[in-house]
This record gives structure tokens, C-alpha cells and sequence, in this order.
């Protein structure tokens, strides 16, 4: 049986401000996963766009000293651009000032007003023009928008009326009774929170007398359609709804993947617009957090706007790998250049660029550029090898990209310790070990093989150079996950080809002329008490350790209770980090532990061993983790 459809949208984009780092994250997210898809087997289309109508762009464009469409045009073009740049698969790039959209929105409006779920009324309420919604002095904070700082303006007028309140009662029970229908469950909880009070009926339409871009009710053109209830409908006019067959193929499987910011919208609006118009709801709604840039929210003010393609253009796909694995997927995450250049030297360069170097260069030394047969050997690095697609499979489902990442990487880790391990430099200079010799060198390669498959998703150029060296160019157009869960599918005779580094080292960046606040208290702080010897220091029996799990103290507000792992043992650990780390940020982690302190009760719990952090200019901890992937247990030296 075929599998099913994957149908995933981002939001589309609203054009009153070009790309940043937020678009670039969740579209990002989405070309990955769909990508995932793709190798899975499955017929995907990937959604994208622009929205483009409602007072903000009239504002921006008359600000500009342009028309709206010519301004929309603009804009549009730049994200298209921008997502083409970067390499962004997507199926479809809607705009809502598209004729086939905007027919789609009369037609549903219609049909929801002539079954009586819109009605004319007056309304006074506080208005944000930023937001483009009224507000309930409940939702204000000391009286001014929550997101934009600013007090609302009082308006009075008559516009129509979406019967939204008529779908409560229902909305609470389905997403009871689908418990996953947004993910993850935080976010489920805040739309049910959400809900526990009456919800009111929601204004769906502006008098042109002070707005005209936007879509004229079908019912009455003196009036255009309220932003949201166009933009929303996008996802289900990108499919031809009514008529066209996609609709009937790829809506059941609809996914949307969202930031945190725009959860009423489709936690709420959406499913009740579809229950109103008499369409299914979506299959489910992933939400995803929020980027700050060097702890601080992104601002042209504050001088930390980062735009995507001059991030691209000077980093290449570790700007990508950096979205995907430096965050956990619905917590907040933070970028810095600097993470981002440690990430490249450490994972991109050290050891996947490393581990193609040296398998490539020891075939060309060894075996004159030619894969040699695996005759026969030690099978754990085989059977490793079939385990990782299982792991990706299964991290991709719950959307966990820096878990798939993980596990890809883990592995690599493990191929380039089989490396050191078997010395096949040294078995080269034994011509009794050569059969030896060409078993490690074809496990390697095959492995490259196997790697090249798993990260297509996530570096789809860095994949396509991998297979392109390893001499089969054409694996990516038609290899799929199972052909990453089988072993032995490189032809031996293969040529390779030897190329450029894939992740050339990044020089440390020079120090700024002007210290951070923390450089400068730690210039007037000695640099240790005390001195010891090397016996002293001999005492400290400190290792790398894997966190297994991590969850809060009962009663405390910084404690977490963690499990790790040091080499084959599982000791339970207490670490005051909560205000700085969630529990689902450490699972999988490498951490600096000190094993052979005295074991201590904090809140009840004992603790066998302390975690090694740092303190950043605010005094939070900061974990430490190696700088390339080691095994749990590791000494510290």
C-alpha cells in the first residue's frame, strides 16, 4: 500500500517587512521535513507565500511612496527570491492577491453568511492598527498591545460579524478528542486554557470608508475582509478547493507549522472558520518557538536584524544545519554568530568534513580511488549503521530535528572512532593485512553512503557533494530511507572523486575593542584562588557523561533531576540550571561531569556526581560539552 499524502504549509509571510531570521527558521523547518517526506516515500507538496492585504501593507506602501500592489509585488518577490536562494523546495508559492485565492475567499464567505454564521452589527472596541484587531482590556498589559507596546485607539463602527462563539463547545471537545492535533502539547493546553472563557464572535470585515486593499465581501462591497480570514483560507485555495482533486487528496493529510506568536489565529480562528464553511479541520498544528539574537528579541534598533541570505552567503548550508540542530522544537532558542561558527567547526568541519577527507583520501592512497570489496570483519559498525534511519524515522515524527541530527551524528562520531581504532594507515604498511585494510576502508565508505541518505534532508548541497565524491552523483534522485537501512549498496570498483573541504575551519573571530559586561567584570576578577598541584588535580575524576533524562525537583524552581550515563553505568545527578535549560533541551547531550563527588541530598534527591558549567555575563550556567562528539564515560584530562 502506498503511503499516505504529506501536505505542509508554513504561514504565508506579510509583506510589510522583508525576510529575517524568523521566516527563515520556519521555512527552513518546513523545506526539512518535507524533504524527510520526499526520501520517505511519500507524495508531498510543500505550501509557501505571502500575505498580502489589510491596513499594515496599505500603511507601508503609502509610506513608500507606492501603490500597494506595486509595493506587495515587491516584497513578494523578495521572499520568493530569498527561499529560491536558499534552496527551498517548495510545491506551490501562494499570494493572496492571486485571482483563484481571492475567489476562493468570496466563495467561503458566502457560504458561511448564508448559513447564518455572518451578521451586521456595531461594534466599539480598542483598536491596534499594528495588529490589525480589536483588543479586550483583559488581553492588554497596563493597558497597551502585549506585542506592540502601544495603546490601542477606541473605535466605534459597523462591520460584519463571524459567529465564532457557535464552535466553541466544539473546538474544546475535538482537540480533546485529539490530543495530538497541536503539537506540542504546551501549546494544546494554551488553546484549551484559551477556551475555558467565552469566546467572542469574531469581526471579519473593514469599512473602505478607512481601508480599500483588501477583498470586498461578496455580500457587501462596502466592505473588505477582515486580514486573517483572508489569509487563512490560503491553505485550502492553494489545493483548488472546491473541485480540483488535490483538495479531495491532500487536505485530509493538511500539517501547518507555525511560530508560537500566530496560535489564535490557527488554534482557534482557522478550525472554526473550516467547522463553519462545513470542511474537515486540519490533520494537526505544529508550533515552533521564538529566535532571539545574542539573548536580546531582534530589533533594527538594537542593530541585531539578521537577514537569512547574507547569513547563507557567508556560511552556506552551516547557517541551515545551525536553525535545525541549535534548537529544540517548540522552545525559544537564541543565535549568535559565534554558536553559529562553533557549530561549523565542530560538527560540519570536525567530523563530517573530517570523516570524508580521511576515507576519501586513504582510497585514493590505498585502493588507487576505487571502493574495494568488503570481504569480511567486525560487524558492530555495520550493524550501528542500520540502526541510525529507525532513529531519524522516529525523531522526524514528533518534528524533533535536532534529535534526527543527533542521531545522524552520533553516528559519524562512532565511524570516525572506528577509524582510530582499526589505524588502517597502519595496515597499509602490512601487505599480510591488506584484505583487513580494504574491510575498513569499504565499511567507511559505505557509511559515507548511508550518511550521504540521512542528511540529504537537512543539507541537501552538502549531501549531493558527499555522493558526488563518493562517485555515485545520481544516489540522491532516487535513493530513499530504506536504501539507508540496507547494507552493502555501494558497488565495489566505484571511482571516487576527491574534492574541495567540505566545511573549511573558522578562524576565531578578533575580540571586540569594547569588552561585553562580562569580559570586563571578569578583567578585574583574579583568575583562580588558590594554586594546586597536579597530584590535586589528579584527585578529580571528571568525565563526559549523556543525559538520559531530565526532569524538575518537585518543589524546586532551579533544580533538575538528571539521569546519565558514564560509559556503561547510569548515576542520577541534581543540577541547578532549570532557569536556563528545559528538561527536553538536555536529553541526548553531552555534559562535563565531576564522578567522585561525595553523594548529597538536594530537596530529597540524591545526587552522585556534579555537572560542569560556566556563568555568562548575567550569571546564568552555561553547560560544558566537547567540542567533537566523544563517548559517555570519556576522561576529562
Amino acid at each position: 500500500m502506498a503511503p499516505e499524502p504529506f501536505y505542509l504549509t508554513t504561514p504565508i509571510y506579510y509583506v510589510n517587512a522583508q525576510p529575517h531570521l524568523g521566516h527563515a527558521y520556519t521555512t527552513v523547518l518546513a523545506d526539512a521535513m518535507a524533504r524527510f517526506q520526499r526520501l520517505a516515500g511519500r507524495d508531498v507538496v510543500l505550501l509557501t507565500g505571502t500575505d498580502e492585504h489589510g491596513d499594515k501593507i496599505a500603511q507601508a506602501a503609502a509610506a513608500a511612496g507606492s501603490t500597494p500592489q506595486t509595493f506587495v509585488d515587491r516584497v513578494s518577490g523578495d521572499f520568493r527570491r530569498t527561499w529560491d536562494r536558499m534552496g527551498i523546495s517548495y510545491s506551490r508559492f501562494i499570494r493572496t492577491t492571486d485571482p483563484a485565492h481571492q475567489a476562493v475567499v468570496r466563495a467561503i464567505l458566502q457560504k458561511i453568511y448564508d448559513a447564518g454564521d455572518i451578521y451586521f452589527g456595531k461594534y466599539g472596541g480598542l483598536y491596534c492598527f499594528g495588529c490589525e484587531r480589536f483588543y479586550l482590556e483583559k488581553e492588554l498589559v497596563e493597558g497597551k498591545c502585549p506585542d506592540h507596546r502601544t495603546a490601542p485607539t477606541f473605535i466605534e463602527e459597523e462591520n460584519y460579524f463571524f459567529r465564532m462563539s457557535r464552535y466553541q463547545d466544539w473546538l474544546v471537545r475535538h482537540l480533546e478528542e485529539h490530543p495530538d492535533s497541536i503539537r506540542p502539547e504546551r501549546y494544546r493546553n494554551e488553546v484549551l486554557g484559551f477556551l475555558r472563557q467565552p469566546l467572542e464572535d469574531l469581526c471579519i470585515s473593514r469599512p473602505t470608508s478607512r481601508l480599500t486593499w483588501g477583498i470586498p465581501l461578496p455580500f457587501d462591497d462596502r466592505f473588505v475582509t477582515y486580514v486573517w480570514f483572508d489569509a487563512l483560507i490560503n491553505y485550502v485555495s492553494a489545493l483548488g478547493y472546491p473541485d480540483d482533486p488535490r483538495f479531495a487528496r491532500y487536505w485530509p493529510a493538511a500539517q501547518h507549522l507555525i511560530g508560537k506568536d500566530i496560535l489564535k489565529p490557527h488554534g482557534v480562528y482557522w478550525p472554526t472558520m473550516l467547522k463553519a464553511a462545513g470542511l474537515p479541520p486540519y490533520r494537526r498544528l505544529n508550533v515552533h518557538g521564538y529566535w532571539t539574537v545574542n539573548a536580546q528579541k531582534m530589533s533594527k534598533s538594537l542593530g541585531n536584524f539578521v537577514e537569512p541570505l547574507p547569513m547563507q552567503e557567508k556560511y552556506g548550508e552551516a547557517f541551515r544545519y545551525f536553525l535545525l540542530r541549535e534548537s529544540v522544537f517548540g522552545l525559544d532558542s537564541d543565535f549568535s554568530e559565534d554558536a553559529l561558527a562553533a557549530r561549523l567547526n565542530a560538527d560540519l568541519a570536525n567530523d563530517l568534513g573530517n570523516l570524508v577527507s580521511r576515507t576519501l583520501t586513504m582510497l585514493e592512497r590505498y585502493t588507487e580511488g576505487r571502493v574495494p570489496p568488503e570481504g569480511g570483519g567486525d560487524e558492530a559498525l555495520r550493524e550501528r549503521a542500520l540502526a541510525v534511519a529507525p532513529a531519524v524515522r522516529e525523531a522526524m515524527e514528533g518534528f524533533a530535528f535536532h534529535r534526527a541530527l543527533a542521531a545522524i551524528w552520533e553516528f559519524v562520531g562512532a565511524v570516525n572512532r572506528y577509524v582510530d581504532q582499526m589505524a588502517p594507515f597502519t595496515m597499509a604498511k602490512d601487505p599480510a593485512r591488506r584484505a583487513e585494510l580494504e574491510s575498513v576502508l569499504y565499511r567507511c565508505a559505505e557509511s559515507l553512503r548511508i550518511v550521504a541518505i540521512l542528511v540529504s534532508p537537512f543539507l541537501p548541497g552538502t549531501a549531493a557533494r558527499i555522493a558526488d565524491q563518493l562517485g555515485v552523483p545520481d544516489l540522491l534522485a532516487t535513493a530513499l530511507l530504506a536504501d539507508a537501512e540496507m547494507w552493502g549498496r555501494l558497488a565495489p570498483g566505484t571511482r571516487v572523486r576527491r574534492g574541495e573541504s567540505l566545511f573549511p575551519r573558522l578562524e576565531a573571530r578578533p575580540a571586540a575593542t569594547a569588552p561585553t559586561r562580562g569580559a570586563d567584570a571578569a578583567s578585574r576578577e583574579p583568575a583562580g584562588g588558590a594554586m594546586i598541584d597536579i597530584d590535586e588535580f589528579r584527585r578529580l575524576d571528571l568525565r563526559i557523561a549523556e543525559v538520559l533524562e531530565a526532569e524538575p525537583v518537585k518543589g524546586s524552581k532551579k533544580l533538575l533531576r538528571l539521569a546519565v550515563r558514564i560509559g556503561e553505568e547510569t548515576r542520577q545527578v541534581v543540577a541547578g540550571i532549570l532557569g536556563s535549560y528545559a528538561p527536553e533541551q538536555l536529553v541526548g547531550r553531552k555534559v562535563a561531569l565531576l564522578v567522585n563527588l561525595k553523594p548529597a541530598k538536594l530537596m530529597g534527591v540524591e545526587s552522585q556526581g556534579m555537572v560542569l558549567a560556566a556563568e555568562d555575563a548575567e550569571g546564568k550556567p552555561v553547560l560544558l560539552q566537547p567540542e567533537r562528539d566523544v563517548p559517555p564515560g570519556s576522561k576529562i584530562r
